[in-house]
């Protein structure tokens, strides 16, 4: 990754001046942050990622990072002669495929934590099986197959979450659940991060992808998207199947409080503070059709000629 030029004096005003109006609306506000892909791949990235998390942190807004890692499973899996093995687009997980994900995720979780802290922020890092607050039940795709111990959400307890919120702490959540009979199930990320902003009611849930966002009715990439037309978008076949999980998971979350959803390329550098608070952003935000119109009103003030 090249170096990124100096910011001349003028250029570092006007960025402050149009990040002003998301920093009041977001001061206090709760975001929900799905970390992975090649963003957590790449050294890089993942520094900046985490330097991103602590100066909103430090600004005032409250952030809940959900990580994945599932090329570190992989990766530590060959690395022990296993062969992944994957059903109806889920890893296949038995006992010993498990101990794979949680010492790849733990060994993750506390890179990312202490990246955070090292930049400013008090991250902690945190499991489902701490104080049992992410409940789980076994994940039955359609088919039928038996996925071993790969989860589905079956409660959130947002106490814990909450306890660390009002501390100014950055809660770092890997994404391991448990179930009644204390059985540990690995859950995807991103499923388990819309369900943590559902839980908390958080102002945005932001999708760290490794695709730009969503393309529109004209094939451009759509900024901003209401739960509507990403829903006919759905309904059309117009979004690619490996997107639909998200743009499903985002129309949940919006139904159901979510202020908005953000898709975005985790490739682009510092792209959680672009799309947070710039005008023009690096993904596709969908929100409610209801509701205040924050997102498109302040986009168009600052996008305005003159």
């Amino acid at each position: 990754m090249t170096d990124v030029p100096p910011i001349r004096p003028a250029t570092a005003a006007r960025v402050l001046a149009e990040a002003m109006p998301y920093l009041r609306e977001y001061h206090g506000k709760v975001l929900v942050v799905r970390f992975g892909g090649r963003a957590m791949a790449d050294p890089a990235l993942m520094t900046a990622f985490a330097r991103d998390v602590a100066l909103l942190r430090l600004v005032g807004m409250k952030l809940v990072v959900v990580h994945g890692g599932g090329w570190r499973v992989d990766e530590l899996m060959r690395r022990m002669g296993l062969a992944p093995r994957r059903e109806a687009g889920y890893r296949v997980t038995d006992a010993e495929t498990l101990n794979v994900v949680e010492m790849a995720l733990d060994e993750l979780n506390q890179e990312l934590t202490g990246l955070v802290n090292r930049h400013g922020g008090r991250a902690i890092g945190i499991n489902g099986q701490d104080g049992r607050f992410i409940r789980a039940r076994p994940m039955h795709p359609p088919g039928g197959a038996d996925l071993g111990f790969v989860g589905d959400v079956a409660g959130i307890d947002v106490e814990l979450v909450n306890l660390l919120l009002s501390r100014e702490f950055v809660p770092v959540v890997m994404p391991i659940g448990v179930g009644d009979d204390g059985t540990a199930y690995h859950i995807n990320s991103d499923l388990l991060a819309g369900r943590i902003a559902r839980a908390l009611g958080a102002e945005k849930l932001v999708l760290m992808t490794n695709v730009q966002g969503i393309a529109g009715l004209d094939g451009k990439l759509a900024y901003i998207l209401r739960a509507g037309e990403a829903a006919a978008l759905l309904r059309d076949g117009r979004i690619d199947a490996e997107m639909v999980p998200r743009v499903e998971a985002a129309l949940d979350a919006v139904g159901e409080g979510v202020r908005s959803v953000h898709i975005i390329d985790g490739g682009v550098r510092n792209a959680l503070l672009l799309e947070v608070l710039t005008a023009d952003g690096v993904g596709t935000a969908i929100r409610s059709d209801a509701g205040p119109r924050f997102l498109e009103d302040s986009r168009a003030y600052l996008l305005a000629p003159g």
